[in-house]
């Protein structure tokens, strides 16, 4: 295992110490990556990065969700808020909005990390998704993520993403997959935030 400095790799939310390389798993015409082991009491926070997810089909959307029973199913109730900024290489067309379409509410429904992706040979989805405390069975398993995507070929779209798994039992697995087709290619990288 490797350690990263925080600071270097510029990730404001663990400035106090270092992030410990857990598993990279790299996607090729890969229908979904999970992560169904080493997310255990080890940290008491995960960090899973997203470098340049490229979509197979066109205009997709990035979904996760949680596991606690090792990956038998990916089921975890969640409630959770989104919005996204976006701005076209024009610059004749920009918003900031809350994204309801993005939210759930005691849902068990995969959760959305981003807008449409555009499968151009160019264009892919880059961001972290931080877990907290997933081994916790006293309180509910907090979560956040920030995406960039390329969308339509000429829109830059930031998603934000906060929301809770409404479970106490520990989270121990988590799978990525695009509502529809797979992941040509990309890599999402698991890390241990050291405090």
């Amino acid at each position: 295992m490797s350690t990263y400095n925080a600071l270097k790799y510029n990730v404001p939310f663990a400035s106090a110490g270092g992030l410990i390389a857990l598993s990279t798993q790299t996607a090729s015409s890969s229908s979904s990556v999970s992560f169904t082991s080493a997310i255990d009491s080890t940290y008491s926070e995960y960090l899973f990065l997203f470098n340049n997810i490229h979509p197979e089909s066109d205009n997709q959307e990035l979904f996760f969700n949680f596991s606690i029973d090792g990956g038998s199913n990916y089921n975890v109730t969640k409630t959770t808020s989104t919005f996204q900024a976006y701005h076209n290489e024009a610059g004749s067309d920009s918003s900031l909005s809350y994204h309801t379409a993005g939210d759930l509410a005691q849902s068990t429904n995969y959760q959305r990390l981003g807008f449409s992706s555009d499968n151009a040979d160019d264009a892919s989805l880059s961001g972290y998704l931080h877990l907290f405390e997933p081994s916790s069975t006293t309180f509910v398993k907090h979560f956040t993520a920030t995406t960039n995507m390329c969308h339509a070929d000429t829109y830059s779209v930031n998603y934000y993403l906060a929301g809770y798994c409404n479970t106490t039992s520990a989270v121990n697995a988590i799978r990525f997959a695009f509502g529809s087709g797979n992941i040509d290619a990309g890599t999402i990288q698991m890390f241990g935030v050291v405090k």
